[in-house]
C-alpha cells in the first residue's frame, strides 16, 4: 500500500494531514477538537474517540445523538509491539411489545419511519462507557466535559448542518403533529426556526442529559432516572419502548470480519451491519488484474455492477447474526465471488440475489501516539431519528427498526429482542498484522458502496486518503440507476449510458456520504489523514 502518495488530482482545497503524536478526524471541528483535548490531556485514541462522539451528539444533531447506535473497531497496540483488532457492537434491539402484529394493527404495511413505532434500544451510550471501561484511560466524566460545555454555552451552527437542519425543519412541518412528535420543534427550533450558519445554538436539556451520562458512567440511561423518563413517555404516547427493554442491553464485544484486497486485509463489523456488502463488492472486484486507472469505463462499470450484485446479496441474507440461515463465510467465499463475478458482462444488470454455498450518521477516527486507533461510528439513521424528542432531555431518538422487513419469512424481519440490519459501519485496514489505520464513509446505504470506493482509490489507484475523499463518487439507487457526482468526466457518463445504466447527475453532494481515513506508516509511526470535503470537517492533530 502507499499511503503517502501526494498524487491528489481531486482535490480542490486541501492536502492530507500528516502528524506523529495523534490526530482526531471528524465532520465538526468543534468535536475534533474536545477529541484532540483528550489526547493533550494524556488520553489515548480511545478516550479520543469517546470525547469527539459525545461532542457530535451537540454540535451536529442532524445526523446523530444521544438516543442513536454505534458501532466501533478498536486497535490496540500491546508492549511487544504488535496489536488486536477489537470490534464493538452497540445497537440496540426491538423492544419486546414490538412485533409484526403491533405494526400491522397501527396500519403499517412495512415499517415506518417516524413516530414510535421504529425505535429500537438505543446504543450509543452504552458504547461510550463500554469503550471507556475496557480500554480507556481518562476519568469518564472528562470525557463528557467538552461535550456538556458546548452543549450549555451554545456554539455557532456549521453550514453543511445548517442546510441539513432547515431541509430537515421543512420536511417534519407538516408530519410531527403527534404527541410523540411536537417535541422535536420545542428541542430543535426554539426560536421558531431551524438555526443559520453561525447562529449559536445551545441546549440546556442536553447538558443535563449529558451530565447524568457522566456521573453515572451512562447507567441512567439504562437503568436509572433517565431510563424512568424514556418508559413515562412512551407509555404516555403510545410506545413500545419499556425500562425493562432498556434494562436488558449490553454493548457486545465481537469478532470483526474481514477480506484480503490487494495484499491488504480491509476489516468490517459483522452481520447485523452491512459491512459485509463493501468486502463482497471488493472480494468481486478483486479478481480483476487490469484495473491501472480510476476514470476508465471498464473501471467503472465493473464497480458499480459489483456493488449492485453486493448489495442484493446483503439484503437478501444479512440479519441479526443469530437469525442468519446463510454463513458469514459461505457469503465471503472467493469461489462464490467468482460465480458473481461472471455475470459481469458489458451490458447494465438488473440484479438478482445469488445462491452462496451452504455453510443521518457521523463516522470518526483517532489515533495517538503508541499505536491505537479507533474507527466509531453513531447515528440516528435517518437525519434526526425519528421524530420523538424525550421532553426536557434533548434525547431524540433514532428510528432503527426501519430496517426491519414485515416479510415473516425472512431472515431480517421483526421481532421483539431482535437487532434490525445495520446501515452504519466503521472499516479499518490492516497489513502483515500491523495496523494501518481506520477508514469510513457515513450515509445510510452509501457506506458500502463508499467503503469500496475509497479502498480501490488508495489500494488500486494509489491516491492518499485525502485524495481517496476528495474523488468523486457514484451510488448504485436500485435497478439500473446509477447516481454520480459532477466531477466524473462527462465522457464517462455517457458511455456508462450507452452500457445500460440510468445515469442521474446529482448535485446535492451530501447524499453520496462524509468520510474520515487515518493511515499510520508502520515504519514510521506518522499518521496520515484525510477528512471529508462535503461536509464541515477537520482533522485535529497533536
Amino acid at each position: 500500500m502507499t499511503p503517502y502518495s501526494q498524487y491528489n488530482p481531486y482535490s480542490s482545497h486541501r492536502s492530507a494531514t500528516y502528524s506523529r503524536d495523534g490526530m482526531v478526524a471528524a465532520t465538526q471541528p468543534l468535536a475534533a477538537q474536545a477529541g484532540r483535548d483528550m489526547l493533550a490531556a494524556g488520553g489515548n485514541a480511545v478516550d479520543a474517540a469517546i470525547a469527539t462522539a459525545a461532542a457530535l451528539t451537540v454540535v451536529e444533531p442532524t445526523s446523530n445523538g444521544i438516543g442513536g447506535d454505534a458501532f466501533a473497531l478498536v486497535w490496540m497496540r500491546s508492549e511487544q509491539g504488535g496489536g488486536e483488532l477489537h470490534g464493538l457492537n452497540a445497537s440496540g434491539a426491538a423492544p419486546a411489545a414490538m412485533t409484526r402484529e403491533a405494526v400491522k394493527n397501527a396500519g403499517y404495511d412495512a415499517m415506518p419511519l417516524y413516530g414510535w413505532l421504529p425505535v429500537t434500544v438505543p446504543g450509543a451510550p452504552s458504547a461510550w462507557s463500554e469503550l471507556s471501561e475496557r480500554f480507556g484511560v481518562l476519568d469518564f466524566a472528562d470525557l463528557l466535559a467538552p461535550a456538556i460545555q458546548l452543549a450549555r454555552e451554545g456554539f455557532p451552527v456549521s453550514p453543511v448542518v445548517s442546510r441539513l437542519w432547515q431541509r430537515a425543519e421543512a420536511r417534519f412541518r407538516p408530519v410531527f403533529t403527534t404527541d410523540a412528535t411536537r417535541h422535536w420543534f420545542d428541542t430543535f427550533t426554539p426560536g421558531g426556526h431551524a438555526p443559520a450558519p453561525g447562529e449559536i445554538f445551545a441546549s440546556e436539556a442536553h447538558a443535563r442529559t449529558l451530565e447524568a451520562l457522566a456521573e453515572t458512567r451512562c447507567e441512567s440511561f439504562y437503568r436509572g432516572e433517565l431510563a424512568a423518563r424514556i418508559d413515562a413517555f412512551s407509555q404516555a404516547t403510545g410506545g413500545c419502548l419499556r425500562a425493562s427493554d432498556l434494562a436488558e442491553h449490553r454493548a457486545e464485544w465481537v469478532d470483526p470480519i474481514h477480506t484480503t484486497y490487494r495484499g491488504v486485509d480491509v476489516w468490517e463489523i459483522p452481520p447485523n451491519g452491512q459491512g459485509l456488502v463493501a468486502l463482497m463488492g471488493l472480494n468481486i472486484m478483486g479478481g480483476y488484474d487490469d484495473l491501472h486507472a480510476r476514470d476508465d469505463i471498464t473501471v467503472l462499470h465493473r464497480q458499480c455492477e459489483a456493488m449492485k450484485l453486493a448489495y442484493t446479496d446483503g439484503h437478501a441474507y444479512i440479519a441479526h447474526a443469530p437469525n442468519m440461515r446463510t454463513p458469514v463465510d459461505a457469503l465471503l467465499s472467493h469461489d462464490y465471488a467468482a460465480t458473481r463475478r461472471a455475470m459481469i458482462g458489458e451490458a447494465a444488470l438488473d440484479p438478482t440475489p445469488g445462491t452462496p454455498p451452504a455453510a443521518g450518521t457521523v463516522y470518526l477516527a483517532t489515533a495517538d501516539r503508541h499505536g491505537n486507533m479507533v474507527s466509531f461510528i453513531q447515528s440516528n439513521y435517518h437525519g434526526f431519528g425519528a421524530g420523538v424528542v424525550v421532553p426536557d432531555t434533548g434525547i431524540a431518538l433514532h428510528n432503527r427498526g426501519h430496517g426491519f422487513t414485515l416479510d415473516p419469512d425472512h431472515d431480517n424481519t421483526l421481532a421483539p429482542g431482535k437487532k434490525p440490519f445495520h446501515t452504519i459501519i466503521p472499516g479499518f485496514l490492516t497489513q502483515d498484522g500491523k495496523a494501518l489505520g481506520p477508514f469510513g464513509v457515513m450515509g445510510g446505504f452509501m457506506q458500502p458502496q463508499g467503503h469500496m470506493q475509497v479502498v480501490m482509490n488508495m489500494l488500486d489507484f494509489g491516491l492518499n486518503p485525502q485524495a481517496a475523499l476528495d474523488a468523486p463518487r457514484w451510488q448504485w439507487t436500485g435497478g439500473r440507476t446509477i447516481a454520480i457526482e459532477p466531477g466524473y468526466p462527462t465522457h464517462l457518463v455517457r458511455e456508462m449510458a450507452a452500457r445500460g445504466h440510468d445515469m442521474e447527475l446529482a448535485f446535492d453532494l451530501t447524499s453520496f456520504g462524509r468520510g474520515q481515513i487515518i493511515i499510520r506508516d508502520p515504519a514510521t509511526g506518522v499518521l496520515c489523514g484525510g477528512t471529508e470535503p462535503r461536509a464541515d470537517s477537520a482533522i485535529a492533530v497533536l
